[in-house]
């Protein structure tokens, strides 16, 4: 053959492999599932519980609400954050009793001796289809158990409808001692009757058939009504009914979980939950990948019609009233490390994304006073950045007991102040947190009802003003520490800082520390600590300074308030009032509030609280974290929401759009191989020439 038909040959049977290239390479999925109405997200670690009764997880939570649904649920674009029916019909009612049983107005509430809520279910909701609801799928022998390996292996399947009994049936699942709930010591506290239905059970022998056994205070009413009965007034009790721990779990599943030869295999509640809400687990393999795919038994639900003023300019109301859930799938990948995820973000593998501290600069440009905006290479991808203020704040705490920095003296005051001043959070938030954070001028995060946009007049001249250093140098003379100096000891004021960060990585934000007190010429000596050796100070009262986060458990102001409660001093109480702070104008208010309904009654209580912590100034109000995600183009009705895990129902992909994107962000560039094919021609050429 000549060399000229040798070339013609190598050109022919390149040019199809290169034509053949207009899918990507790269490409982690299946080509079928291109245009699949998928959304792909990650998880880091396996989850440890899928069973409601245990799970206390956020990364779990996002399975087990997306499986179950939740008497309440968070409404998904009104801020504050507010409850609304979830697969209830309406809000509960609630009713009041005082010690002789009898029914009191709601006026007079605060003297109940117990709160009766009745819920009522939506009629005709349907369980996923699934083996626990075939009859003889629940007494099969030993020989048919060990034909299935797998949930998927059952040929026979079914659902039912979701009756108010189910959810009584779940409320005794926390009674469970066999599941170890993590919220029965704090609900045994609050549920007539849980503890004794709990010791109940401890004393029952052979396999529990929670059937059986009756609740003194939960009650079925009819087919779609039942009732709770709590301890004196809880109006954080609704709070709890849109938390996993409340969902409905069918009296089949456990039977039918319960056979040996199926727990021999894992396959187990906690492994493979079953609802009714809009999607199923139907792939649960946490060292590779986990799937969530529609429910088609899901009940009508529509988006909402309602929200913020913003909500409009963001089109997030471009979809209201439609019937959900709009994803057919979302399948969850294994990632580990945070780069690989990253970088399939940049490639449109991954739908949407969070920004690790190694990335910041990646993906955010920070101008003038803070201000963040995306980097340009974001910017040309048309990914969009939205960022919302998280449900938690972290601050510094002055041990109240202490006589340095504790008590409740003008010059103690004055002393706290003027620290309060010098440590400047606003620096802090930029220099170690990428300004992704706001300072704090209260205990109450933004978006919980309760915060103000009012700024604390003790730290600050105005909103973004903090005072300058020499009014803190001016409060701590006032204080008696002119320039800084103990009268007592006639030394330099020496204070005493506990932390757990004390690793090598910690060094420069600790340094940070120790310079603002040297700001007004205080001396900071910190003291590494354990995490348990801290807790143990701090229970005896042996700290004078130390930091602590708190995250909410549900979105409340009395949730942030109760952490400066007298009664729940660690010292005195072992609570989580660690400051160990007491005021009693402040309790009388607190326990005249925590009660309340949010109203205009309770805002001012609570600003009158806030007034009275800012003076006092128990804490360094440090700051509230804020959290920042990306978001490709074709994913649609995104709105961070720092208290809700079913938000996966309301969000909308493009397949179409993300297929053409994924095409031109990861084009194969051929030209270096096209010049390296026509140098070995070359070669060839040259050779076969000699």
């Amino acid at each position: 053959m000549s060399n000229y038909k040798h070339i013609k040959l190598l050109i022919w049977v390149l040019l199809p492999l290169l034509g053949a290239c207009t899918a990507p390479w790269n490409n982690p999925y299946l080509d079928t599932e291109r245009l699949d109405n998928t959304m792909y997200s990650s998880f880091s670690s396996r989850p440890k519980h899928l069973d409601p009764a245990r799970s206390y997880s956020s990364n779990e939570w996002t399975f087990i609400q997306s499986v179950y649904e939740t008497p309440l649920q968070y409404h998904y674009l009104k801020r504050p954050y507010s409850l609304i029916p979830g697969v209830l019909e309406r809000m509960p009612q609630v009713h009041y009793y005082n010690e002789k049983g009898d029914e009191i107005p709601a006026s007079n509430r605060q003297s109940a001796a117990s709160s009766e809520y009745i819920l009522q279910i939506k009629p005709e909701v349907m369980y996923q289809n699934h083996p626990a609801f075939v009859a003889r799928n629940l007494i099969l022998s030993d020989d048919e158990l060990s034909k299935i390996n797998h949930l998927s292996d059952f040929s026979h399947v079914a659902t039912r409808e979701l009756v108010a009994s189910d959810f009584v049936h779940q409320i005794k699942r926390l009674a469970n001692p066999k599941l170890h709930s993590p919220i029965f010591s704090l609900m045994s506290e609050m549920i007539v009757g849980l503890e004794g239905l709990n010791k109940e059970l401890k004393n029952a022998k052979g396999k529990l058939d929670l059937t059986q056994y009756q609740i003194s205070g939960v009650k079925v009413l009819d087919k779609y009504r039942y009732s709770i009965k709590v301890k004196g007034v809880q109006e954080q009790f609704l709070y709890w009914l849109a938390m996993p721990f409340f969902t409905a779990v069918p009296p089949e599943a456990d039977q039918f979980y319960a056979q040996q030869g199926l727990i021999d295999k894992n396959i187990v509640l906690d492994w493979y939950p079953v609802g009714t809400g809009p999607f199923q687990l139907t792939v649960n393999n946490p060292n590779k990948e986990m799937i969530l795919e529609k429910n088609p038994n899901f009940h009508d639900e529509y988006y909402p019609s309602t929200g913020q003023a913003s909500d409009v300019d963001n089109n997030l109301l471009i979809d209201q009233a439609k019937k959900l859930p709009f994803l057919n799938k979302v399948h969850f990948l294994l990632e580990k490390e945070t780069a690989p995820y990253w970088n399939k973000f940049l490639q449109g593998y991954y739908d949407q994304s969070g920004i690790s501290s190694d990335n910041f600069d990646q993906a955010i440009e920070v101008k003038a006073k803070g201000k963040t905006i995306l980097a340009p290479r974001m910017r040309d991808k048309n990914i969009r950045l939205l960022t919302s203020d998280s449900t938690s704040v972290y601050y510094t705490a002055f041990n109240m007991l202490d006589s340095t920095v504790g008590g409740y003296t003008e010059r103690s005051k004055l002393l706290r102040q003027a620290i309060s001043i010098a440590i400047n959070e606003e620096e802090y938030i930029s220099i170690f947190r990428n300004g992704r954070g706001t300072a704090a001028h209260g205990p109450i995060p933004t978006g919980i009802f309760g915060a103000t946009e009012d700024y604390n007049p003790f730290v600050y001249d105005e909103i973004n003003k903090r005072k300058d250093i020499s009014q803190a140098k001016s409060l701590l003379a006032q204080a008696g520490y002119q320039d800084g100096v103990d009268p007592v000891t006639n030394k330099p004021l020496v204070l005493y800082f506990d932390t757990t960060s004390t690793g090598a990585d910690d060094q420069p934000r600790l340094d940070w520390i120790r310079k603002q007190f040297k700001k007004i010429d205080i001396q900071l000596v910190i003291r590494a600590s354990s995490y348990n050796r801290l807790q143990d100070k701090m229970s005896k009262g042996q700290t004078q300074l130390f930091e602590l986060g708190w995250n909410a458990d549900y979105p409340d102001p009395e949730n942030f308030l109760f952490l400066l409660y007298g009664k729940n001093s660690k010292v005195e109480t072992g609570g989580e009032n660690g400051a160990n702070y007491q005021n009693a104008r402040y309790d009388a208010l607190f326990e005249k509030m925590k009660n309340m309904p949010n109203s205009a009654e309770r805002q001012l209580i609570i600003d009158k609280m806030v007034a009275i912590l800012r003076e006092d100034a128990p804490w360094v109000w440090g700051f509230i974290p804020k959290s920042y995600g990306l978001y490709h183009q074709w994913l649609t009705n995104s709105k961070p929401h720092a208290m809700a895990r079913n938000t996966l129902k309301y969000l909308r992909i493009n397949p179409e759009m993300r297929d053409k994107f994924r095409t031109e962000y990861n084009q194969v560039v051929w030209w270096p191989l096209v010049i390296l094919v026509l140098m070995l021609i070359g070669l060839i050429y040259r050779f076969r020439r000699s």
